[in-house]
């Protein structure tokens, strides 16, 4: 048997030569009715957005909400319960956020935010403006899961573990000084 050779020889495309443009398509709208509706009512009830406040209007006004108890004169007078922060605090929540704020002497604590009933939506920071702190999560048996310190100045968002059965949180006063905190709820 003969045997025949081939030669394959390679083409190098021209560089000035330019590649074909695929074709332009045109995309339709139609039948993408969240798309095209963007921005109106869309006449059905159950698809109406739920108004909630960001997370950063919550964080803007627990900051504005410490600012204003960084003076000692306005901290809470009661120690160990969350009550509603004075005037010139609240002052800095623009909107429905309720802002309650906390007095803990040292080796103290305070549970955490129990649900309500009545909001199945809420959100919530917390904010420490003088002292040290931890937020402590438990489980639904009681044990421990997890100790976040708190820093001055800084704010945390506070995740939903408060329905029953999944745990609760709590505040623990961990330095030798007075700890204050505010919370901001929506």
């Amino acid at each position: 048997m003969p045997q025949q050779a081939s030669a394959v020889t390679a083409v190098r495309p021209d560089p000035t030569e330019r590649a074909p443009h695929p074709r332009a398509t045109t995309v339709s709208l139609d039948g993408i009715g969240d798309v095209v509706d963007a921005g109106r009512p869309s006449g059905y009830a159950h698809l109406g957005g739920l108004r909630l406040p960001t997370t950063g209007q919550l964080v803007a006004a627990a900051r504005g909400a410490a600012s204003a108890l960084r003076r000692p004169t306005l901290w809470p007078t009661r120690r160990g319960r969350w009550q509603p922060a004075p005037r010139s605090a609240r002052r800095h929540a623009s909107g429905r956020f309720r802002v309650t704020a906390v007095a803990l002497e040292p080796n103290s604590f305070v549970p955490g935010p129990t649900p309500r009933s009545g909001r199945p939506h809420t959100m919530e920071v917390l904010h420490l403006v003088s002292g040290k702190a931890h937020l402590i999560t438990s489980g639904p048996d009681g044990q421990m899961r997890s100790a976040a310190e708190l820093a001055v100045g800084r704010t945390r968002v506070v995740g939903d573990v408060g329905a029953p059965g999944r745990g609760h949180h709590h505040l623990v006063n961990t330095g030798d000084e007075v700890a204050v905190l505010v919370r901001v709820t929506a």
